[in-house]
C-alpha cells in the first residue's frame, strides 16, 4: 500500500491535533481525586508507559499521568505497575516500557524474532555466552525473582562507566528480550527478573496468538491511542517496521476497522500523506489543557510527528555537551490547549526544597498570554513533588514573565 493516496475523508490540521490529544486523554475534566482506578484508566488509554532512568526532575513514567490527571500519589502508580498484584508488566514494546499484562502474549512474535536473530548468528553474544545464560535461568528457578545486583557470579562486574553492564546484566536483558525471563517488578527503580511461571498466570502463559493477529491487535491499539496517525506514526507506537505495518493497516482499513484520511498540511514531496483515523476517535471542538510533557510522552516521542502536528522541532539535550545546549538539559514541551507553545527545563532541588526552572522558552509563532497559567502549573508541580517553592533562573525569553507571575525576580542563570 503506498504511503500517499487520495482518501475521501479530509481533516484540518487543528482537527487532527484535537483528535490526537483527546485520544491521549487531554481535554477531559480532571477527577477530584486520583487513585488507582483513575491511573489505570489513563494508562489503559495510552496503552504504554515508556521508562527512563533520568531523575533530574522526575522519572519519565510518572509524568504522563500528572500531565493528564494532575497531582496523584506516586505510590499508587508503583502498586499498579510494579507491585505484587501489578496490572502491568515490562517489555521492549516501544523501548523499555510498561504495558498491560493482558497484551503480553501479543509480543511473542517479537521475542521469537530476537531469539532467531541471535541464535542464528554464530558470532552473537547469546551464542558466545550460552553457558552463562543457562546458569542464569537455573539461578532464577532456584532463587528468583532477583535483581542483577543480587546475583553472585564472577561475571557480575560492571564494564566501563555510566551505562556499562556486567555480563550478568547483559545476559538477563537478552533473556528478557527473548521472553525466557520477565520482570518481577522494580525496587528503587532497579528491575528484578523472574521466570515467566514465577509471576505470570497460567492463563496468560497459555495464551497463544497467531503472529499476524497479534500485530493487527497491536496496530489497532496504536491507532486507538493516537486517534489519528500516518503509517509511520502508528508503526512507531510499538516500534514496528513501517514495511511490516503498512499492509496490515491497509487490510484493517479495507475491513472498516480504520478510516483512511488526509490532513491538510500533512504532506511529503508535495503529496498528501496517507493517515488513518480510529473509528472511536472523538473530534472535540476545543481542547482546554495545560501540561508539561515528558520527553518520552507519546504526544511528542516521535519527533517527526511532533513537527508535523505541532510545528514543534524537539531534541532532548541530555547527551549534548553543556556548552552546545540551546534550551537545557531536560526541557519539557509545554502544551497549552491544543498547541505546544514553549519548553521549560526543570530540576527538583530536593536539598533546598525548590523546583528550579532552569530555563523557559516561548515558541516563535505560537499563541502568547499563558504565563499566569504556567505559573499556576509550576506551583502545582512543586507541590506534587513535595517541594516548598519555585525558583526561576534568568535563562530563556519566557523566564522573566513567568517569574513576574510568581511574584519573584529571576535568579542568576547557572
Amino acid at each position: 500500500m503506498p504511503e500517499t493516496y487520495s482518501a475521501v475523508e479530509k481533516l484540518s490540521a487543528a482537527q487532527a491535533r484535537r483528535i490526537a490529544l483527546a485520544a491521549q486523554g487531554f481535554g477531559r475534566e480532571r477527577p477530584s481525586t486520583v487513585g488507582i482506578r483513575q491511573l489505570d484508566a489513563a494508562v489503559q488509554r495510552m496503552g504504554i508507559l515508556q521508562l527512563d532512568s533520568v531523575n533530574v526532575f522526575e522519572r519519565s513514567h510518572y509524568l504522563p499521568l500528572f500531565a493528564r490527571l494532575g497531582a496523584y500519589d506516586k505510590a499508587d502508580l508503583d502498586r499498579l505497575t510494579f507491585g505484587r498484584r501489578a496490572r502491568y508488566t515490562e517489555y521492549w514494546a516501544h523501548v523499555a516500557a510498561l504495558v498491560p499484562l493482558s497484551i503480553w502474549p501479543l509480543w511473542r512474535w517479537r521475542m521469537r524474532e530476537y531469539r532467531e536473530k541471535w541464535e542464528q548468528d554464530p558470532d552473537s553474544w547469546v551464542n558466545a555466552n550460552r553457558k552463562l545464560l543457562d546458569w542464569l535461568v537455573a539461578e532464577l528457578a532456584a532463587k528468583g525473582p532477583l535483581a542483577a545486583s543480587d546475583i553472585e557470579h564472577e561475571s557480575n562486574q560492571r564494564r566501563g562507566t555510566w551505562w556499562g553492564w556486567s555480563d550478568v546484566k547483559e545476559g538477563l536483558e537478552r533473556l528478557f528480550y527473548m521472553g525466557d525471563v520477565v520482570t518481577g517488578g522494580r525496587t528503587r527503580f532497579e528491575r528484578t527478573y523472574a521466570l515467566p511461571e514465577q509471576v505470570l498466570s497460567a492463563e496468560l502463559l497459555g495464551t497463544e496468538v497467531p503472529d499476524r493477529d497479534a500485530k493487527r491487535q497491536l496496530l489497532l491499539l496504536a491507532a486507538r491511542a493516537h486517534g489519528i496517525g500516518t503509517v509511520s506514526d502508528l508503526a512507531d507506537y510499538y516500534r514496528f517496521k513501517k514495511t511490516s505495518a503498512a499492509p496490515i493497516l491497509a487490510d484493517l482499513a479495507a475491513e472498516g476497522k480504520l478510516i483512511p484520511v488526509t490532513v491538510k498540511g500533512w504532506e511529503r514531496g508535495g503529496r498528501s500523506l496517507l493517515a488513518y483515523l480510529h473509528p472511536e476517535a472523538r473530534v472535540p471542538r476545543r481542547i482546554e489543557s495545560i501540561a508539561l510533557l515528558s520527553p518520552f510522552d507519546p504526544v511528542v516521542w516521535e519527533r517527526e510527528r511532533a513537527l508535523r502536528m505541532f510545528d514543534f522541532h524537539y531534541r532532548i539535550e541530555i547527551y549534548t555537551p553543556a556548552p552546545k545546549r540551546i534550551y537545557g538539559y531536560y526541557t519539557l514541551p509545554l502544551l497549552v490547549d491544543d498547541r505546544i507553545v514553549g519548553r521549560v527545563d526543570l530540576k527538583s532541588d530536593r536539598q533546598n526544597g525548590a523546583l528550579r526552572v532552569q530555563s523557559a522558552w516561548h515558541e516563535n509563532g505560537q499563541p502568547t498570554g499563558y504565563e499566569g497559567r504556567l505559573a499556576g502549573l509550576l506551583r502545582e508541580t512543586a507541590a506534587w513533588q513535595g517541594l516548598d517553592s519555585v525558583e526561576v533562573m534568568g535563562r530563556g525569553d519566557l523566564a522573566h514573565a513567568v517569574a513576574a507571575e510568581l511574584g519573584q525576580r529571576v535568579l542568576p542563570a547557572t
